[in-house]
């Protein structure tokens, strides 16, 4: 009876199982506990009972039951709904994990499995040094990757190389790693030569990550055997590369909470295609990562490119590699690279719409404007003559255009408003051809229309006009001269005529191209074709300096027009049929699944609200003008996809005068939702 009158009669047995990991099994315990029994007190009875002394300050109790921690100490086990027969687990937050980075290799960390994945992934950033976690993620491997890697292991198995870092845990918080990551990222000065000192050294000192370990992170590693790229995945259509994409977390849940298991691999990736302030002398990890996973979107065909672009990929990617590992005393953030890297930077910051106007504008009155004869084609229309002569006038954000010059001063045979729009490259510069695709959204679907341009000056220009206006900015904005600037810088590195004396003979280089390019290329040409023609397209960036060569493949990447564009499998509401989303930093765009041809893109600036049925699973939004639309997802779970349009909206709030916090509530508030 002592034990009524001590706890009442309330009182019942609450059935723990202790996770304990210097124990062979696990150990259930039984204590008398009532409703009114905060979780502290739980915990405390039970260490009690354990009578094993250690620092048990990182474990917490898990109700399997309910697929829930229950953190807060303070309620009691009925406001939690805790009754006779739960059953609770006592186990330790942080576990080890597998995380494969960008450049496909492969860190074991300790994570929190309590946290929601947003809180870890920041902290997991913070460990390997990258700044602006908010742009990254976890993402399930899919099964068709991990099938096709089955298959191909059962040949000959291949031993993943894992770099362990599970000495000290990544806790929020706590200085595991002191001086790792600064707020204000100021850098630190040699007192020898005045230079920044080399990330590589002083960041990493205090931290489990070695100066060795610190090149694994922010140098390119040696290009990966053909043997090795021919057993990676490659999606073959767009339904494969909506697959790889239904896998990403719910970032406001843990990983306890989305069944993820201790020392299981999940794939730590950029998400989100909005790189924010870009900085050479504290990017050393975040570039190289960057660059990394736009080498293998490229090689493994996640994205499309031309012959031509993969050509300059592939010589980009040969110099970065030459360049990695013959200079082992290369200091990352030298003054002299980062004043070289200036000009590659200054368009690489993809900006939303709705930002701040630049102060430039408030002093212009006369915007400046384009005109010029171009040729004009609609593929879409079947005429004779396809591609006709015009007269073109770019004013504002529009393109009107007339029959001839004279005709200019009085009405346009048409005039096309570009706010909104897609403009996509058509350039091939070895065969003179400088086209720009314009894909303007009209109330029925898009309206496609093709300029022809004379030459790369007239293209650099008209290009960047287009480019400008499609985000609503005019060339009075002050990226308009770095924009032309970058083109015409790319169009040089695509130009692969060789200059003789400087051509290498492939027979004495050590390059084998099927590391380079993708399969499509490797089965089109012969080796010492491939390996003659990277070798002349590397003429053109045989002098660029490691960081720039890297910024440069990501610039050239964000240019691609499928760039930043994830795919998801859906069904608009009143189809019959299935159709691709196409989610981007700025827009969504409705997608033909059997052609890829887009059918209607709607922009988040003229997004009004959006939200999900949760019964039905159903995302709905509403935009400007009374457009709604609403659909559900086939290939993810709605979450995901609510996430992402949350996401990029929150991404989009960002700052450049704003220090390094984040506002994790706000990013909640756009991306959550109730189940």
């Amino acid at each position: 009876m002592s034990s009524h009158s001590e706890y009442g009669s309330t009182s019942w047995e609450l059935s723990v199982t202790v996770d304990h990991q210097y124990k062979e099994e696990q150990k259930e315990f039984g204590i008398r506990v009532s409703g009114d029994l905060h979780i502290g007190g739980v915990m405390l009875r039970l260490v009690e009972q354990i009578k094993v002394c250690q620092d048990w300050s990182d474990y917490a109790l898990w109700w399997g039951q309910k697929n829930c921690w229950l953190l807060k100490t303070h309620w009691t086990l009925d406001k939690y709904g805790v009754q006779a027969d739960a059953k609770l687990i006592f186990t330790n937050q942080h576990k080890s994990l597998r995380l494969r980075l960008p450049n496909m290799k492969t860190v074991r960390l300790k994570v929190s499995f309590s946290s929601v994945v947003f809180k870890a992934v920041t902290e997991i950033c913070k460990y390997l040094n990258i700044r602006r976690s908010e742009e990254l993620s976890l993402l399930k491997p899919s099964e068709e990757s991990v099938k096709k890697k089955k298959k191909k292991e059962n040949k000959d198995p291949v031993i993943e190389d894992i770099l362990n870092l599970d000495s000290s845990p990544v806790i929020s918080g706590s200085p595991a790693s002191p001086g790792l990551y600064s707020k204000t990222m100021t850098p630190i000065y040699d007192p020898v030569n005045g230079m920044p000192a080399s990330a590589t050294i002083t960041w990493f000192s205090d931290s489990p990550l070695t100066e060795q370990n610190c090149r694994i992170l922010a140098f390119s590693q040696p290009n990966c055997s053909p043997e090795l790229l021919a057993q990676m995945y490659q999606p073959r259509s767009l339904i494969e590369k909506a697959k790889l994409n239904s896998g990403w977390l719910d970032s406001s849940r843990s990983l306890m909470e989305q069944n993820i298991q201790e020392d299981d691999l999940l794939l730590l990736r950029f998400k989100y295609y909005s790189f924010f302030d870009l900085n050479p002398k504290y990017d050393a990890v975040r570039i190289n990562q960057l660059y990394e996973q736009a080498k293998w979107a490229i090689l493994l065909e996640e994205i499309d490119c031309t012959e031509e672009e993969m050509l300059m990929f592939a010589a980009l990617q040969y110099h970065v590699g030459k360049l990695s590992s013959s200079s082992e005393t290369q200091d990352f953030t030298a003054e002299s690279e980062a004043d070289e890297v200036a000009v590659a930077l200054s368009n690489l910051e993809v900006a939303l719409e709705g930002g701040k106007t630049d102060k430039i504008l408030e002093d212009i009155t006369d915007i400046p404007k384009l005109a010029d004869n171009l040729k004009l084609f609609r593929p879409k229309k079947l005429t004779l003559k396809a591609c006709k002569p015009y007269w073109f006038i770019f004013k504002d954000t529009s393109i009107s255009y007339f029959k001839s010059k004279e005709a200019g001063h009085g009405e346009p045979i048409e005039k096309l408003n570009l706010r909104g729009c897609e403009v996509v490259p058509d350039v091939n510069v070895a065969g003179k051809k400088f086209g720009i695709k314009l894909l303007i959204p009209v109330a029925d679907g898009m309206n496609e229309v093709c300029l022809r341009c004379e030459n790369e000056n007239q293209y650099a220009k008209w290009m960047a006009a287009c480019i400008l206006a499609s985000k609503g900015k005019t060339m009075a904005d002050s990226s308009y001269r770095p924009e032309v600037h970058n083109i015409l810088s790319f169009l040089k590195m695509k130009n692969c005529v060789a200059v003789p004396q400087a051509a290498s003979d492939p027979d004495n280089v050590d390059i084998k191209p099927e590391c380079f390019v993708s399969p499509r290329y490797t089965k089109k040409y012969k080796n010492k074709q491939l390996a003659a023609r990277i070798l002349e397209a590397h003429q053109n960036m045989a002098q660029m300096p490691l960081v720039e060569a890297k910024l440069r493949f990501i610039q050239a990447w964000q240019s691609l027009p499928e760039f930043g564009l994830t795919y998801y499998i859906v069904r608009f509401k009143g189809s019959k049929k299935d159709d691709l989303l196409g989610i981007s930093y700025n827009r969504l765009i409705r997608i033909d699944i059997t052609t890829g041809d887009p059918i209607t893109t709607w922009r988040f600036s003229n997004m009004k609200q959006w939200n999900v049925n949760w019964e039905i699973r159903q995302v709905a939004i509403e935009f400007d003008q009374n457009v709604s639309i609403a659909f559900m997802c086939l290939s993810a779970d709605c979450k995901v996809v609510h996430e992402y349009i949350g996401g990029y909206i929150f991404l989009s709030t960002r700052s450049k005068d704003q220090n390094e916090t984040l506002d994790e509530d706000l990013f909640h508030k756009l991306t959550g939702g109730q189940d």
